[in-house]
Formats: structure tokens, C-alpha cells, sequence
């Protein structure tokens, strides 16, 4: 399944839970179903259990529902999980790591090989499709980050990687937005990243279960290995490209680390990092593009086979 959160037109500012059919129809669970009234997506992942299947069946059922079971063709998706309990942000892609170190002069850091790491992001920062509102500081030198992301559906602490795989819910696509002025000065204090990144991370446009990918999801012995290619447009260019199976950690390696000694919650989101070439910054670096950076118009959209397309547009808002 593909499950979203949408506002209706006029909906006000709460979001309701829903699949995306194939045939573009938006299946409001609620209005399909009394079992989902007051049911978020977070609530679906937490008892999915009992939830997914009786989401399932009434996608499977769905020409039979009544007309008013479907969201009409003004409503906004937001982000799936428009809260999620955390959000950290792994490294895993070495080309991005490699690539952005070589253009900063700095050799490739071998720690890389040791472990996978991560950091924690403002998950209350939190945005889907759509307008990207940001203050003028956070414009110099705005950048993307192409990556997918995985949602934790089951409690863990201390996971084989076998564990690790089975508590992943389900994947989408993530875009890390940065202001790489703020964070290279940050950066240098050997802490964070923080100012340079709190401020949105988009994810959508839906969040897709694993039985939905079963022919896209290969074992290995470092855990499954998603396969997806990924690609990311400005204003219509295409300027990134890439596949999930790139990733030189998997993300069963990153959740087994990231439970080390801690447990995870149901509705946790866990970003891959940056797949190579997928972002300005290393693009600038390697002479591929001159000194571009996002400005207000500008309309970014990654994509990633089998997880739909993300697609946002750069807004000054003067009040940030």
C-alpha cells in the first residue's frame, strides 16, 4: 500500500489518513471505514497488526465503496507522517561521502568502513509536497539531498540484522533540505549539523509498505537491499542520478546501530543520506554545475522507482 496523509480542500489543518490508489483516487479510511475515525498514520503503523489488513481489504474493495469513501480532487497531501516520533539521517552512500570530502581537499575518512552513523534532525520540522517556506538566511546556498527514507513498525533494542529488517515498516523518499551557509560554519565547531538543517525535511508523497516492494527487495548477507533508481529535477533539469542499492551501508545496518542499546518506536523515520552526485553541494565541488544553489521559484522533484516522486517549490517567507 501506498498510505498518505491529506488535507481536504477546506479541510482546515488537520490531516486525515488515506491510500493512494493506482488509479490517482485518494481512499479516506475514515470515510471508508468507522474502525479508522481519529486514525493517524502513526496509529495504522503502530497497531499494524490489526490495521493493515483491514486497510488492504478495503483498497482491494474499493469500486464498491460508496462515493463519498474517496477524497475529492482538491485535497493536499502532506507528509505522511507529518510528526514522527524521531528522525535521524544516516551516511550511507560512500560516493556522496568520498565525492564532498575530495572537493573540500580532505581524503576519504576511514572510520566510514568501521560503522554507520546518523544524526538526529528536527522531526518536528517536518514537511511534504509542496511550498518549502524559509527565511532569507537560510537561501544562501540552499540546497537539496536526495535519499530515501524507512519507517521502524515494530519496538526493538539491540536487533540482528534479520530483526532489523523485519521491524522497517515500509520506505519513500526524502529530501534533506540544507542552507550549507549555516552549516559550514557550524560544522566547524565539530558538532551537529543543527541550524543548517532543522528547519524542513520533506517526505512523501506517501510512505509504501514492504509488501508492496517484495520484487524490488533482495537479501544479502548485510541485510535487504532495496532497488530503486533515483533521480532528482530543478525546474524540469535533471541533475542527479542514482539507485538505492548504491548504499554501502544497508538500512538494516543503520537501525541495528541506531538500536544499539536503545529501543526503537513504532514511527521512527531513519533517512539513507545522500545518494552520489545527489545534491549541489558535491554537484558545485565537481565543476558538474556552476555555483548553483535553490532560490524562491524554484521547483525541485526526486523521484525514486517504486516510491513515487517528491516534489517542492522554494517560497521566501519573510516571516521566518
Amino acid at each position: 500500500m501506498r498510505l498518505v496523509t491529506f488535507r481536504p480542500a477546506g479541510g482546515g489543518s488537520a490531516g486525515r489518513a488515506g491510500i493512494q490508489l493506482d488509479d490517482g483516487r485518494i481512499l479516506d479510511l475514515a470515510e471508508a471505514d468507522t474502525q479508522f475515525e481519529d486514525t493517524t498514520i502513526l496509529d495504522v503503523i503502530e497497531h499494524a497488526e490489526f490495521l493493515v489488513p483491514r486497510a488492504q481489504a478495503l483498497a482491494a474493495a474499493a469500486d464498491e465503496l460508496h462515493p463519498g469513501a474517496f477524497a475529492g480532487p482538491d485535497a493536499r497531501l502532506l507528509a505522511p507522517i507529518p510528526r514522527p516520533v524521531s528522525m535521524r539521517d544516516g551516511y550511507a552512500f560512500r560516493q556522496h561521502v568520498e565525492t564532498a570530502r575530495k572537493n573540500r581537499g580532505l581524503g576519504m575518512i576511514p572510520e566510514f568502513d568501521l560503522f554507520p552513523v546518523f544524526y538526529f534532525t528536527n522531526h518536528l520540522a517536518v514537511i511534504g509536497p509542496g511550498k518549502l517556506r524559509v527565511g532569507r538566511g537560510r537561501l544562501e546556498k540552499l540546497d537539496f539531498e536526495l535519499e530515501a527514507f524507512c519507517v521502524i513498525g515494530k519496538r526493538i533494542a539491540n536487533p540482528t540484522l534479520e530483526e532489523a529488517d523485519d521491524a522497517i515498516f515500509g520506505y519513500g523518499v526524502m529530501n534533506d533540505f540544507s542552507a550549507r551557509a549555516l552549516q559550514m560554519e557550524e560544522m566547524k565547531l565539530n558538532l551537529g549539523p543543527a541550524k543548517g538543517k532543522d528547519f524542513a525535511t520533506a517526505i512523501g508523497p506517501w510512505l509504501v509498505t514492504k509488501d508492496e516492494l517484495a520484487g524490488r527487495i533482495t537479501k544479502s548477507p548485510k541485510g535487504n537491499v532495496l532497488h530503486g533508481r533515483m533521480t532528482a529535477d530543478v525546474n524540469g533539469v535533471r541533475v542527479s542520478e542514482g539507485d538505492v542499492d548504491q548504499m554501502n551501508w544497508t538500512f538494516a545496518e543503520i537501525v541495528q546501530r541506531a538500536a544499539d542499546g536503545v529501543q526503537l518506536e513504532p514511527g521512527e523515520v531513519i533517512g539513507s543520506g545522500t545518494v552520489g552526485t545527489g545534491c549541489f553541494l558535491e554537484l558545485n565541488g565537481s565543476k558538474v554545475t556552476n555555483d548553483q544553489w535553490l532560490k524562491p521559484g524554484d521547483v525541485v522533484s526526486l523521484s525514486i522507482e517504486g516510491l513515487g516522486t517528491l516534489t517542492n517549490t522554494v517560497v521566501e517567507d519573510a516571516a521566518r
